[in-house]
């Protein structure tokens, strides 16, 4: 009898823990439906030699200077969009989605490391004949931003690194968004590729947020359906465990080979990358200007778009830029560059 009433709880439970696991199931969302979503306004899809097809945006002034921008970890172009706002008079600016982000998806042969994001990149300027740029990026785009610096110089005017990966750190468990936790667990990073909860997107937005009233639903949502895009899950999966071989180490001892000038833009709230690894980025790189922002958390783009705007703005205007010549001006043959002194802004 006992065993019985055992064996008929454990099913009941099985079937709770069922039900419950199926209301969360997620099936991957195709392309074709989030197209008509967020592919608005200057997106456009480029085809790179490799069969992978980009989403990205060149928007601003298209005779300005160049300002590419790499986002970070499970976000998207849209990250970029206040900063294209402030300084798109001024600047054509150019942003992406990256490999198994966004709109661009599962890309062929599923490359997701840092020196494969960073091909990607490459790869997307020599399609839209950008030259010379210069280059900022968030968190894990950072590091992208940085490593495309070290083998790209010749290409680089300048380098922007916004609470950028790239520094080995140390950080609290609880700190780090359970999303990113879960990732890193082989077992139960495969049940996520079928479930999903919507709490578990939030959760991981509101960490990069110090100011709450920044996340809209709006913006939960679209970082959840961007997450459901087809192949996007899988790819955040072989993403996290290319992790395990990474040498963070190395990577931070070649930061002294950059010679562009360089800006460091911080929140002194992040959670994520402690405002530590901005000083040793700025020690680091010694021509590096650092601008720490007082209760600001990890994307200060979205966070204060205005005041760091600014910062770029101030921090470009310092230097020569390259802009795209004008056709039959010059020595420079269509789509090639020439010098020009960037004009003042406000």
């Amino acid at each position: 009898m006992v065993k019985r009433l055992l064996a008929g709880t454990v099913t009941l439970v099985l079937l709770a823990f069922a039900v419950i696991m199926i209301s969360f199931v997620q099936l991957d969302v195709p392309r074709e439906q989030l197209i008509g979503k967020y592919a608005t306004g200057a997106s456009q899809f480029v085809m790179l030699p490799d069969g992978a097809s980009a989403h990205i945006r060149d928007e601003g002034n298209p005779e300005g200077p160049v300002l590419v921008l790499v986002h970070g970890s499970n976000a998207s172009l849209h990250t970029w969009e206040p900063w294209v706002e402030e300084l798109g008079g001024s600047y054509r600016i150019i942003s992406m989605d990256l490999p198994g982000h966004g709109l661009t998806g599962r890309v062929p042969g599923n490359d997701y490391t840092r020196e494969g994001m960073t091909a990607f990149v490459h790869e997307v300027l020599k399609t839209l004949h950008v030259r010379r740029f210069a280059i900022a990026g968030n968190s894990m785009g950072g590091g992208i931003a940085a490593l495309y610096t070290l083998e790209h110089p010749e290409s680089v005017s300048a380098l922007i690194l916004v609470d950028a990966a790239g520094i080995p750190v140390q950080r609290d468990d609880d700190d780090v968004p359970l999303a990113f936790r879960v990732a890193n667990m082989p077992v139960v990073s495969n049940v996520m590729r079928y479930v999903l909860p919507r709490s578990l997107v939030e959760e991981g937005v509101r960490k990069v947020f110090f100011d709450q009233s920044k996340v809209t639903d709006e913006m939960v949502a679209r970082y959840f359906d961007l997450t459901l895009h087809e192949g996007n899950r899988d790819a955040t999966r072989m993403r996290f465990a290319s992790y395990a071989s990474r040498n963070e180490k190395a990577f931070a001892d070649r930061l002294g080979e950059i010679k562009v000038p360089v800006l460091v833009l911080w929140g002194d709230q992040d959670g994520l990358i402690p405002v530590s690894a901005a000083h040793e980025f700025q020690k680091r790189i010694p021509q590096a200007e650092l601008v720490i922002f007082e209760n600001v958390g990890h994307v200060p783009m979205e966070e204060i778009p205005e005041a760091s705007a600014a910062a770029v703005r101030s921090f470009l205007a310092k230097g020569r830029a390259k802009v795209p010549a004008p056709a039959g001006k010059g020595e420079a043959a269509p789509g090639g560059y020439a010098e020009q002194q960037p004009e003042a802004t406000e």
